[in-house]
C-alpha cells in the first residue's frame, strides 16, 4: 500500500514534481562567482557605457559644431561675394558704367564659391532654388548698360536688388550657425550668437551700400527706395545691439575700430545726406565714391566676421579635443575598471577553488589510495595495529578561508577515525575468524573420534537392523565433518584431510554423495574414467557435496539430481556436472551467484548472508584447486539448475587401464558408502550431455539463460546442509 500510494502522489503531481535545473555553472564555486560577480560588473559596465556614450555625443556634438562654423565661415564668404555683386549691378544699372571691370572679377568669385558649395546639399539646395536665374539677371543687367534695348529697360533696379537679397537671406537662413549643439558651452553659445548678428549687421550694411550705390548713380529715390533704406539702417542698428550685447570684449574693440575709419566717417555723412531726400529731390553725390567708402566698410565688417568665426571656431576645435579627451579618459576607466574588478573575481574564485581542489584531491587521495593502503595493512598486520606516516598525520597546508581549514581538519579527523574502525572491525573480524576457525577444529577433532567409535561399534555388531541404524549415524557425523570443513574454509584454514594418492573420478563423486543428507536421490548418471591427483581430491569431494546439497535443497523430493562427468580432449580438462530439476534461478540472481562461485565477488565471508554460505565455500574451494578450476552454472532444459565444475590437466593424474565396475564394498569407517552403482544416463540426460560436451564446457563467461524457471527462482540458491 505504502509503494502504490507513493506511485500515485507521483503521478498526482506529474510534471511539477521534476526538479528545476540549477543556472549554467551553478554545480561549481567557480561557476557561482562568475554568476555573482557577473551581475554587478553588467551593472558597472552599463553604468560606464552610457557615461561612455555620453561622452560619445558630446565628443560628436563639438565635431558636427566645428563643421557646422567652418561651413558658416564659407557661406558668409558666398554671402559677402553675392553683396559685393548685388551692390555692383545696382550701380551699374543706375548708370555708372565704371563698374563694370570689378562686376567681372565679383562675377568669377562667386561662381568659384558657388561651385565649392555644390557638396552642400542645403546649400545646393538655396542655389537651385534662388540663383538658378542669377545668369538672366547678370544678361538683363549687361543688355540695360549697353542700352541694347529699344523697348526701355529690361532688368528692373529694385526687381534686381530683390533678387540678390532673397537669395542671401535664403542663405543666411540655412547657415548652419543657427542649428549648432552648444547649449552645453556659453561661450561657444555666445560667440555663434555674435557671428550670427554681426553677419545680420553686414548685410544691412552691403544692402545699404547696394541701394544707395544706384539711387546716387541715378541722382534720386523712385518708388519705394527710400522706405526701404530707412528699413535697412533700423536692421542694422537692431543687429548692433544684439551683437553688442554677446561679443567679447576684443570684439566690440575690432567693430568700433572698423566704424571709426575715415572711409565709414565719409560713408555715414553720405548716408545724412540721403536722409534729407526723403522727398524725392535730386540727389548730389559722387556714386564711386559712396561705394568706396561703404566697400571698406564693408569689408571690414567683414574682417571682424571672420574674427568672431575663427574665435567660434577655435572654441568649437577646443571643445572637440576637450570631448575627444574625455571619451578616451571614460574609456580608460571603464576598462580599468572592468580589468580591476575580473581580476579581483578571479583572485577570489582561486583563492576558493585551489584550495578545494587541493582537499578535494587529498580526500580522493584519502579515499582510494591511502585509507585503502592503511586498511589493506591493518588487516595484514598480525597486531591489528597500523598507524599513519608521520607526514600524512600532519594537517596539510591548504591555504584558502579558515572554513577550507576546518574541512580539511575534519577530513583528517575523518581519515583517523576510518583508520581507527578499520583496525578495530579488522581485529573483531580477526578474531572472529579465528574463533570459528578453532570451533570448527575443536567441533573436527570430536566428529573424527565420534567417527572412529563409530566405526569400532559397526566392526563388533553383528545385528542387521542395530548395524544399519550405526550406518545412518556414521552419514550424520560424515555430514557433520562436512560442516566443521566448510567452517575452516571459510576461515582461511585447510582442512586436515590431505589425499596423497590419486582417486578415480567415480570415487570422488560417490564421497561426495555420501556427504549429503538425501544421498539416495542423487544419480550418478554417467562418470568418464578420469583420476584427479592427491591433494585436490578432497576439496574436489567437497565442492561437489555442496553442489549436490544445494540441488537436493532446491528440487522437489520427487525428482533427483544427476552428476556427470566428461573428459574433454579439446582443451584437456574434465568436467562435473550436477544437474537438478528444481525452481531455478532468476538471471539477476544467477550473475551473483557466479560471481561467489568463482570468488571474484565482492561478497565477503563476515558480510554476505548466511544463505549464501554454501556458495562462498565453493568460491572457496575454486580459488584453493587454483587456475582454471572454474565453477559454471545453467538452466537446465524443462526447468532447474546445473552446475558444471571445469578441473584444469594439471588437477588429474595420468590414466589407469580401467577396470569393471563391482557392487560397492562396505563403507569405510570414516566414510560410508550406501550407493548403487553408476546408472546408464536417460535420454534427456544423454541430451544434456551431448550438450554440456558440445560447448558448455569450453565457455569462459556466463551462459545466457536458455530456459524460463519452472517456479519462482531461488534467490536463497547456496544454502549450507
Amino acid at each position: 500500500m505504502g509503494e502504490a500510494s507513493a506511485g500515485a502522489s507521483r503521478r498526482h503531481r506529474g510534471p511539477a514534481a521534476s526538479p528545476r535545473r540549477p543556472l549554467p555553472g551553478w554545480r561549481t564555486i567557480r561557476g557561482r562567482v562568475a554568476v555573482v560577480i557577473t551581475v554587478p560588473i553588467c551593472l558597472l559596465l552599463t553604468v560606464a557605457g552610457l557615461a561612455v556614450y555620453g561622452r560619445a555625443e558630446a565628443v560628436g556634438d563639438a565635431r558636427t559644431t566645428r563643421a557646422e562654423v567652418g561651413l558658416s565661415l564659407r557661406v558668409q564668404a558666398l554671402v559677402h561675394q553675392l553683396q559685393r555683386e548685388r551692390g555692383l549691378t545696382n550701380g551699374l544699372l543706375g548708370g555708372e558704367s565704371g563698374y563694370r571691370t570689378q562686376l567681372a572679377t565679383t562675377r568669377k568669385r562667386v561662381d568659384t564659391a558657388l561651385r565649392a558649395m555644390r557638396s552642400e546639399r542645403d546649400v545646393e539646395a538655396v542655389v537651385q532654388r534662388h540663383l538658378r536665374r542669377l545668369t538672366a539677371i547678370r544678361t538683363a543687367a549687361d543688355r540695360d548698360a549697353d542700352g541694347m534695348s529699344t523697348t526701355g529697360r529690361t532688368a528692373d533696379r529694385t526687381a534686381t536688388l530683390t533678387f540678390y537679397t532673397t537669395a542671401v537671406d535664403a542663405l543666411n537662413a540655412v547657415d548652419p550657425v543657427a542649428d549648432t549643439a552648444t547649449r552645453d558651452d556659453r561661450q561657444l553659445r555666445d560667440g555663434l550668437a555674435a557671428l550670427r548678428e554681426l553677419a545680420a549687421a553686414k548685410e544691412s550694411v552691403a544692402l545699404e551700400r547696394g541701394l544707395l550705390n544706384g539711387v546716387f548713380a541715378d541722382g534720386a529715390f523712385h518708388d519705394r527706395e527710400y522706405l526701404t533704406f530707412t528699413e535697412v539702417r533700423a536692421t542694422r542698428v537692431a543687429a548692433l545691439a544684439r551683437f553688442r550685447q554677446v561679443a567679447t570684449a576684443p570684439q566690440l574693440t575690432a567693430l568700433k575700430r572698423a566704424f571709426a575709419t575715415k572711409d565709414a566717417t565719409r560713408a555715414t555723412a553720405y548716408e545724412s545726406r540721403a536722409e534729407t531726400a526723403a522727398d524725392g529731390s535730386p540727389l548730389r553725390a559722387d556714386a564711386a565714391t559712396w561705394w568706396d567708402a561703404m566697400t571698406v566698410l564693408v569689408d571690414d565688417l567683414y574682417a571682424v566676421q571672420q574674427t568672431v568665426g575663427d574665435d567660434a571656431r577655435d572654441r568649437s576645435d577646443q571643445l572637440s579635443h576637450d570631448a575627444e579627451l574625455a571619451l578616451a579618459a571614460y574609456l580608460f576607466a571603464g576598462a580599468l575598471m572592468a580589468t580591476l574588478v575580473a581580476a579581483l573575481a578571479a583572485f577570489a574564485s582561486r583563492s576558493l577553488t585551489r584550495p578545494l581542489r587541493a582537499l578535494a584531491e587529498a580526500a580522493h587521495d584519502v579515499a582510494r589510495n591511502r585509507l585503502p593502503a592503511t586498511v589493506a595493512r591493518i588487516q595484514q598486520s598480525p597486531q591489528n595495529q597500523a598507524e599513519l606516516p608521520e607526514a600524512e598525520a600532519q594537517p596539510q597546508q591548504l591555504g584558502g578561508a579558515a572554513e577550507i581549514t576546518e574541512v580539511a581538519e575534519s577530513l583528517r579527523q575523518v581519515e583517523q577515525t576510518a583508520v581507527q574502525l578499520a583496525a578495530q572491525q579488522a581485529g573483531l573480524r580477526r578474531n572472529t575468524t579465528e574463533s570459528l576457525a578453532n570451533l570448527g577444529r575443536r567441533n573436527q577433532n570430536l566428529v573424527r573420534r565420534q567417527l572412529g567409535l563409530i566405526t569400532r561399534l559397526e566392526r563388533q555388531e553383528l545385528d542387521p537392523d542395530a548395524l544399519a541404524e550405526l550406518f545412518e549415524l556414521d552419514h550424520l557425523a560424515t555430514r557433520m565433518r562436512r560442516n566443521a570443513e566448510s567452517l575452516l574454509v571459510l576461515a582461511g584454514q585447510n582442512p586436515p584431510r590431505p589425499t596423497a594418492a590419486p582417486a578415480d573420478g567415480l570415487e570422488v563423486v560417490q564421497s561426495a554423495v555420501a556427504e549429503v543428507e538425501q544421498y539416495r536421490r542423487v544419480l550418478i548418471a554417467a562418470v568418464e574414467p578420469v583420476r584427479v591427483r592427491g591433494h585436490a581430491v578432497a576439496d574436489v569431494a567437497h565442492l561437489l557435496a555442496e553442489l549436490l546439497e544445494n540441488g537436493l535443497t532446491f528440487s522437489p523430493p520427487t525428482e533427483r539430481v544427476e552428476v556427470h562427468g566428461w573428459y574433454d580432449t579439446e582443451d584437456d580438462t574434465y568436467s562435473f556436472a550436477v544437474v537438478d530439476h528444481g525452481v531455478g534461478m532468476s538471471a539477476a540472481d544467477k550473475e551473483r551467484a557466479e560471481a561467489r562461485l568463482s570468488g571474484s565477488g565482492e561478497d565477503a565471508f563476515l558480510a554476505a548472508p548466511t544463505r549464501f554460505l554454501g556458495h562462498l565455500v565453493v568460491g572457496r574451494l575454486a580459488q584453493r584447486l587454483g587456475e582454471g578450476a572454474k565453477v559454471h552454472l545453467f538452466d537446465t532444459p524443462g526447468g532447474g539448475l546445473s552446475a558444471l565444475l571445469v578441473l584444469p590437466a594439471r588437477l588429474l593424474a595420468p590414466a589407469q587401464p580401467p577396470q569393471p565396475l563391482s557392487a560397492p564394498p562396505t563403507p569405510a569407517p570414516a566414510t560410508p558408502a550406501p550407493l548403487p552403482p553408476a546408472a546408464p544416463p536417460a535420454p534427456a540426460v544423454s541430451a544434456l550431455l551431448n550438450g554440456f560436451r558440445a560447448g558448455v564446457a569450453r565457455a569462459e563467461a556466463r551462459s545466457t539463460p536458455r530456459s524460463t524457471p519452472r517456479s519462482t527462482p531461488r534467490s536463497t540458491q547456496g544454502a549450507s546442509s
